[in-house]
Parts: structure tokens; sequence; C-alpha cells
């Protein structure tokens, strides 16, 4: 509600004027005098002011201009505010159990109800209700960098990754914790490898490491025998005795705790009188080489010596002659000489991102290739600074050939990759600022979105889909299909909400605005 200024109130009561002084009434109302409209005379509401000597006309106009945008901005916020307050507050949840730990974590991997937190020289085991401390594993030298857990059903596996770069698994079953591989650790020095990246597929069928030594880089991929574990360590061997467990010398695996608020249970064992079976190796996936020229002279030259037929026109395969490449790479120089006259910096090793994909239709497998349900049957990778996204099926040994069974070009170099945990939803980012989404499960793209000129995405992240009623987020009971969002976080700080619903274009709406220093 306005209130009326006071030179406004002015007006309204000079606006009528009685000619003359104004009488008392006498008690009486016989005696009052009855009005004559001639008494009266209408005054002209800017005569007032127009009467005012300047400079204080002027000034009297700027401070009701000056009180009018005051207003306009104290009802803007005042609405703003009142839309705020009618929004659904987030819930607010406190801890509930803190637990102070007796050593600097590196890293944190959660699976069913356990928490594994990398540390120095090892990893321990926290309950996750409880929060105490049920087993340490120190026999490092280092620490642990960075720590995976996936659920194998009733049982979990473990990947630490140490300092030095040595990935390993460990298997753990009811109070038992068995180590079943050093992965890339070598007796020799010179020759040792090391783990950049590394995934586990959903459900624990295959293991992908991302490995770097001597100057090169590679993808080992395995497949993790875990049905041959679970009856390895429910019915062990004859020849070992099931009944004796042993357990880590005291002074390598537990040490005292510090903290009086740190609570242990140490029922786990650690056992090495049981070996499990060791991952098999199926497939190692090196970088794709760069374009050379070629000494065919023809196309039909060409054709004749090529063997893979299904790689033509899919950004694979490309013959370019000598002096055409020559001819290019002249151009090429001539152009950008200014910049080329510098110091050359030595190129980083092209690394690569990977994902373990469901059964689909849109992933073409050989007949006879017959996948379970929810088991990934094919690993989709890019490499850096590489246009394609190459698919690779798992259902092969080490003695095959390794060729990608597809490839989907991009117009550009792939920056970043994203897949949904449901394995339903994939994202392929470009460095120009194109997204390409798609939809595994139903088989077909979602479309194409591009971000803002100027922006990079740095990250994808995947949103539970829902619907806005009424102001509030409304979460549908069972999952939709061919529904999703996602948020897109950029180079420049600024947030982007893209959505994509069955067969309509995918939409995009900013969330945050860039920073601008």
């Amino acid at each position: 509600m306005s209130v009326p200024r006071g030179s406004q109130v002015q007006k309204r009561l000079s606006s009528f004027m009685r000619k003359g002084l104004l009488e008392v009434p006498s008690p009486t109302e016989k005696d009052w005098p009855k009005d004559d409209e001639d008494d009266y005379v209408f005054v002209d509401l800017g005569q007032e002011l127009d009467s005012l000597p300047q400079p204080y006309r002027m000034i009297n106009k700027m401070v009701d201009l000056l009180f009018d945008k005051c207003w306009e901005v104290i009802q803007e916020r005042h609405a703003l505010k009142e839309v705020e307050l009618s929004q659904t507050q987030p819930t607010t949840y406190l801890p509930l159990v803190e637990s102070k730990l007796n050593k600097m974590p590196n890293c944190m991997a959660i699976s069913q109800d356990y928490v594994f937190i990398g540390e120095a020289k090892g990893f321990s085991i926290y309950n996750l209700y409880s929060a105490k401390q049920i087993f340490i594993w120190e026999k490092l030298k280092v620490d642990v960098t960075s720590i995976w857990a996936t659920d194998l059903g009733n049982e979990i596996l473990i990947a630490p990754v140490d300092e030095m770069g040595i990935a390993r698994l460990f298997y753990f079953y009811k109070d038992g914790l068995f180590l079943i591989k050093a992965v890339n650790e070598a007796d020799d020095a010179s020759k040792q490898t090391t783990c950049i990246k590394m995934e586990i597929s959903q459900g624990g069928d295959f293991a992908a490491f991302l490995l770097q030594g001597a100057g090169d880089v590679w993808l080992d991929v395995y497949k993790l025998p875990k049905e041959s574990w679970l009856k390895e360590v429910e019915h062990p061997q004859p020849a070992v005795n099931p009944k004796k467990k042993v357990r880590q010398p005291q002074a390598n695996t537990l040490e005292p705790v510090s903290s009086e608020n740190l609570e242990m249970d140490m029922n786990v064992c650690f056992r090495v009188d049981i070996k499990l079976s060791l991952p098999v190796h199926i497939m190692k996936i090196k970088p794709p080489k760069p374009v050379t020229g070629t000494t065919f002279k023809s196309p039909l030259e060409v054709f004749a010596k090529v063997e893979d037929y299904y790689g033509l026109g899919s950004g694979q395969n490309h013959f370019i002659k000598d002096s055409q490449w020559e001819q290019q790479a002249a151009i090429f120089h001539a152009l950008y000489k200014k910049y080329l006259d510098g110091e050359w910096e030595e190129e980083p090793l092209s690394t690569a991102t990977f994902h373990f994909l469901l059964p689909s239709s849109i992933i073409v497998m050989p007949a006879e290739v017959k996948s379970p349900s929810g088991v990934a049957c094919v690993l989709g990778i890019h490499w850096t600074g590489s246009h394609n996204f190459f698919l690779y099926s798992l259902h092969r040994t080490l003695k095959d050939k390794v060729d990608p069974e597809a490839v989907w070009p991009c117009a550009a170099p792939i920056a970043v990759s994203q897949l949904s945990c449901t394995c339903a939803y994939l994202v392929l980012a470009c460095e120009d600022g194109v997204l390409t989404l798609w939809d595994l499960a139903e088989g077909f793209p979602f479309g194409v979105v591009a971000l803002p000129k100027g922006c990079s995405c740095q990250s994808v992240h995947f949103l539970k889909y829902f619907l806005v009623h009424k102001g509030q987020n409304m979460y549908p009971e069972s999952p939709l299909k061919s529904h999703m969002k996602c948020v897109v976080l950029c180079t420049d700080s600024s947030l982007h909400l893209v959505t994509a619903e069955g067969t309509q274009g995918p939409a995009i709406s900013v969330l945050a605005e860039r920073w601008v220093a």
C-alpha cells in the first residue's frame, strides 16, 4: 500500500479553498448557514508549485522524482522477498554422530554399511551406522591417494591406489579381507607403471585401468571372476585349513588410537591362507595413431589394402598422400609462422575417459554374443583431443584383435563425457560448447544443444528428474523413461540446466551467470 507524500496531501487540501474566513457554526442545526457553491473556488494543483521561485521549484521536482524512484525500488524488493518466503526452504540435516580420526584421511569410498578411508600407509574400514573402526590395513610404505568400493551383492570389491600409482584389488566378505592382486606392481623399478585412472563396471564384472609408463599410455581391461571368488571363500580348497585365520602382526596392522572418541571393534581379519582367482586380462587399448601420409597412388589401391570395411566413413582409416600432407603442413606453417617461432613445449601424453555401457538397442552386438541383463557389454572410450567416441566389445579374449565395434564421430574434439548412474543416459560435451545427449536405454539421441558463446563444459552432473508444480519440485514415484535433467558446470563458473524429454528437442536454461572479475 502506497502512502501519499506530504506535498500530495497539501495539494489535495488546497484543491478546494473557501472564500473568506470560516465561522464557527451555532449549536443548533437550524441556525447553520447553507453552503453556497459560489463560496468555493477551484485552485490549480500546480499553481502552488509554479508560484515557487527558481531554483526552489526545480529542487522540489527533483525531490519528488527521487522519492518516486526509491519507492519503486522498495516495492520491487518487497515483492522479491515475498516470493522467496513463499518458496520451500531446504531441509538442514545435522550430523548424528561425530567420529574423530586418528589420522588425516586422503580419500573415502562408501559401499553397503561400510566406509573405506584411505590414509597413510594403507586404509581403514568403518561401520557406517555405529561410526566404529572395524579394521586397519597398513602394509604400505606410502599413502593411499584414491580408493574405490563396488558392491558385489554380499561382498565388496575394494581398489585403493597409492602414491606410487600402484592399484590393488581387495575382496571384503563378512569378517575377512582378501588381497586379490596388485594390478601393475613390477619387480623391476625401471619397468614400474603408474595407474592414472580406473573404473569398475556396475556389478563388478569388469575393471579398466589407465596405465602410463616408458613414455606411453594405454588401457588394460580385465574380466573379474566374482562367482569364483564367492565359491573360493565359502568353500576353501581341502589343502587349506578353513579354521585357520591369519591375522596381521600387531605391529604392522594396528596402531594405538589417541582420540578418546574413536571406538574400535576389530572383528575383521586379513586372510592370507586363501588365494583367490586372478582377474582375466581381455584387451589392451592404445590411443589412436596420428594421421600420416600414405604411399598409395590411387583410391582403388587403398580399397584393395583395407581389411576392416566397417571403419570407412566413421573417422577412421584415413589415407592422405605424402605430397598432400606436405602441402598442408607448408600452408599451416606459413600462416602461423609468428606463433610457431617460439619455444615448443612437449605435448602431454593423451589420457582417456571411459565408461562401461549396458546392453541396449543402440549398441549392435554379434548374434552369438548374449550378455545378461544388467551386466556391462561394451566399453566406451574417448582420448584427449580426439573427435571420436569408440565402442569396444567386452566379450573377447586377449588373443582377439583389438578393434572398435563402432565409432561415434563428433564435429569437435570431445572434452567431457558423463554416464548417468543408471547407465541409461550419456552426454558428450565437445570443446566448441556443443552437447550431444544420448538415450542409451531406448536407443536414440535426445538431440544436440549448444552452450552460450564463449562457454566451455567443465563437468556434467545428472539430476533426479523432477517437475515444477506451484513453485515446488515434484519427484515422480517411479522413474520416467526418456526424461533427463543434468547440470552443466562451465569453465567460467556458470551453471546451466539441460532438460530432454522423448523426441522433443533438448532445452537449456541458465541457473547461475558467469563470474565477471
